[in-house]
């Protein structure tokens, strides 16, 4: 196999360069775009210490209105200018002879690219560059630069062409030096090869020869100034980006079109600056000693904190840092083990916490011993939801057992949507609308102020559409006649016989709706539903989401109807101390459910195909989900106990996971808040506080909300209905007129 390791000096030289660079320079944190970063998820790249922005074709021309940017080099220079060229026209089509120039102009912003073939560092590239030393000459803004592969291969290897390489370059780095004081000039440093794939007329470009002109190009080009830091800046990301992508390549030499980063990476350099980033921390900061203030002297801000979290969650212009160690190694394998060990340090860290923040007992009160008791599920939500904040933030996603283990967590969330929302209307009857809308506006009141301050559709927080819709369900198909509840029921089989019927026939709808994607999105796409559903002009993600876990809330239904039954003919032992069955049962039970706990995680370790355990997870998710419930509730004393830690933020869960889009985390999930560059475990401590203190915050202000805005007169509250029904109407109607104006 390729050895790409071979590499590796130089970028950790360059990397520890640039930093220090960096903390010279102060606040241009930016800098860190051309040294450092690494793939966070599935090819999304993570900078050091910024976020980059994905360029629409309007947006990059304002960016570059009146620039002249020329690439010099040999086919990798000209794969970026294409790349490059693409982003203000994505019409622009490669053809023609590749090795003569090319030119480019987009008329309406004035914006000129060129590329000009030079595959060597030789004198014909040193006439082209000395050419616009000249005072005469107009200087292109930007200046992309490199070359080596070619001269490795005309002269087979050759330790003469490698010394007449830095014969070469040593003439040009005065040239390029002089343009640096007028221009932005950047030397791109030669990616690695993938070996393996490489013809036989390109095995003499190894990764060893690429190394030994790269250490040439960086020693010479560093020192080409004798009283100063050169202004000529090393580009290097380029390699770290190749390192993680070249084994996709058809050639062995050239990168996969999916994976050109690096164009983006030079028009976000002319985009971002020191300004950004230190106003969102001077504002952050703020927060961060407000918020100290309020946990430690127990100030209370009155009616003026809603309106100043808002105004916290509006701002979007994140930085980001690369929190974990980059990725050295350059095969997924290792790649994947990076991300596992990451993520299995945090959770560690986490579950020594909960035990340092101590277990409480549940003393003589059957209320705190009876199967999935308030403090349990709160628990259980609460590690559930650090455990996905862990997930999101070590970037886990691209391990796929991991990734799996998290699809249950996600699914035992809507399993106890299913059970607790089932067992309060079987239990108490109360189908009125005043139940309905409290639970309607706990789970949507941040996701509607957040979608109209944020502007982001409804869809973008997905799990909250999710749990909505699934309650909606739930109240549905018990409200509708005829209404069978606990009370009514009363131990009658044929009452018990008629909701089994009920529920026979929502799993019905269900498996018709998820084998018949038409039907589901003609449902969806009806309006108004399809302003609230689409995401990108289309339902198909609501679909795929709603799809992945369709049977576990119908389950958690089923489950609780069980649960009652058993409990209701006093079948289960629920005392304190007492196993929920007789010794024999219990201990089988236990037995049957460590061992269905087990295999799911072996199955989910062996996992190879994404979309294949994705079609499985819906009808599986559920024994990983019962085996825990079962083993957390058979002995007693495990059943009288839980984590107080756990717990509190059980009761936060769900803004927990609101919040993380645009405060713990930054870009939309894509990247990780920064307040103190260079100190990772600080940082993430800081963020961490002010993350929870804001979803502790809204989450009493929802809760004060709720009191206000949903009466329990059913009279005052009809009309308050109306009124917002009225209000969202008329942002639906102008919604749909500007996107008609904007098709």
């Amino acid at each position: 196999m390729t050895d790409l390791r071979r590499t590796d000096g130089v970028i950790n030289t360059l990397q520890k360069g640039g930093q220090e660079e960096i903390q010279s320079r102060g606040n241009d944190s930016c800098e860190y775009l051309l040294s450092s970063g690494r793939f966070l998820g599935e090819k999304v790249w993570q900078p050091h210490s910024c976020m980059m922005h994905k360029y629409k074709i309007s947006e990059a021309k304002n960016c570059l209105v009146d620039k002249h940017i020329a690439f010099i080099g040999d086919s990798r220079i000209r794969q970026l200018f294409y790349s490059f060229v693409k982003i203000i026209n994505p019409q622009f089509k490669e053809e023609g002879n590749k090795h003569e120039n090319i030119p480019f102009e987009d008329r309406i912003s004035s914006v000129k690219v060129d590329f000009l073939w030079h595959p060597e560092v030789n004198g014909s590239m040193k006439q082209c560059i000395k050419v616009w030393t000249e005072d005469s000459v107009a200087k292109p803004h930007v200046i992309v630069a490199g070359a080596a592969t070619w001269s490795i291969k005309i002269h087979n290897g050759s330790n003469e062409a490698l010394s007449q390489y830095k014969t070469n370059i040593t003439s040009i780095a005065p040239l390029l030096e002089k343009l640096a004081k007028t221009s932005d000039v950047y030397w791109v440093l030669q990616d690695p090869v993938y070996e393996d794939l490489l013809s036989e007329n390109r095995k003499m470009i190894t990764n060893e020869k690429i190394d030994a002109y790269n250490e040439a190009a960086v020693s010479i080009l560093n020192s080409s100034t004798r009283n100063s830091k050169s202004n000529v800046k090393m580009f290097s990301v380029s390699k770290l980006i190749a390192q993680e992508t070249i084994m996709e390549s058809l050639d062995g030499l050239h990168l996969p079109e999916k994976s050109r980063e690096t164009v983006r990476i030079l028009v976000s350099i002319s985009r971002y600056g020191s300004m950004d980033i230190e106003e969102d921390k001077g504002i952050l900061w703020l927060y961060f000693t407000k918020w100290t203030r309020l946990l430690f002297l127990k100030e209370f801000w009155g009616r003026s904190k809603g309106l100043v979290l808002l105004y916290l969650l509006s701002r979007n212009k994140m930085t980001v840092f690369n929190f974990f160690p980059p990725q050295g190694s350059f095969h997924k394998s290792i790649s994947f083990i990076s991300y596992k060990n990451s993520f299995n340090i945090l959770n560690i860290n986490c579950l020594n916490n909960s035990f340092m923040g101590n277990f409480k007992i549940g003393l003589g009160s059957f209320a705190q011993t009876k199967v999935l008791n308030r403090e349990q599920t709160d628990e259980w939500k609460g590690w559930m939801q650090l455990v996905i904040l862990i997930y999101h933030i070590s970037g886990a996603s691209t391990f796929l057992p991991v990734y799996m283990h998290i699809r249950v967590l996600v699914a035992a969330y809507l399993f106890q949507t299913g059970y607790g929302h089932f067992s309060y209307f079987w239990i108490k009857g109360d189908f009125g609308i005043h139940r309905v809308c409290q639970v309607l506006f706990r789970l949507n009141f941040l996701v509607v102020v957040l979608c109209i301050v944020m502007d982001r559709p409804y869809q973008f927080y997905y799990f909250v559409p999710l749990v909505t819709v699934w309650f909606m369900v739930i109240y549905v198909t018990l409200a509708l006649w005829p209404q069978i509840i606990q009370k009514k029921a009363n131990g009658n089989c044929f009452w018990h016989f008629g909701l089994l019927l009920k529920l026979a026939f929502l799993l019905l709808c269900i498996c018709f709706l998820a084998y018949s994607q038409g039907a589901f999105e003609k449902i969806f796409s009806l309006w108004p539903l399809s302003k609230c559903f689409e995401l990108k002009g289309n339902v198909y993600e609501w679909w795929f989401r709603w799809r992945l876990d369709r049977y576990v809330v119908f389950h958690g239904m089923l489950f609780a109807f069980i649960y009652l039954a058993l409990q209701k003919r006093q079948v289960l032992s629920e005392g304190k101390g007492e196993p929920l069955f007789s010794n024999k049962i219990s201990n089988v039970l236990l037995f049957i459910s460590v061992v269905s706990f087990l295999t799911y995680s072996i199955w989910a370790s062996s996992c190879k195909n994404k979309a294949e355990c994705n079609e499985l997870h819906p009808s599986v998710s559920v024994v990983q989900i019962l085996a825990f419930i079962l083993i957390r509730n058979i002995p007693g004393y495990a059943r009288s106990i839980y984590s107080s830690f756990f717990a509190w933020f059980g009761k936060i869960s769900l803004e927990l996971f609101i919040c993380q889009y645009h405060i713990w985390l930054a870009a939309d999930t894509r990247g990780i808040l920064v307040l103190i560059p260079g100190n990772p475990t600080l940082n993430i401590i800081v963020s961490t506080f002010i993350f929870v203190c804001v979803a502790h915050e809204i989450s009493q202000i929802t809760n004060d909300l709720a009191q206000i805005i949903i009466p329990k007169d059913n009279s005052s509250l009809l009309k308050r209905l109306a009124c917002i029904a009225a209000f969202f109407c008329g942002l639906l109607i102008l919604s749909s007129i500007q996107d008609k104006s904007r098709h």
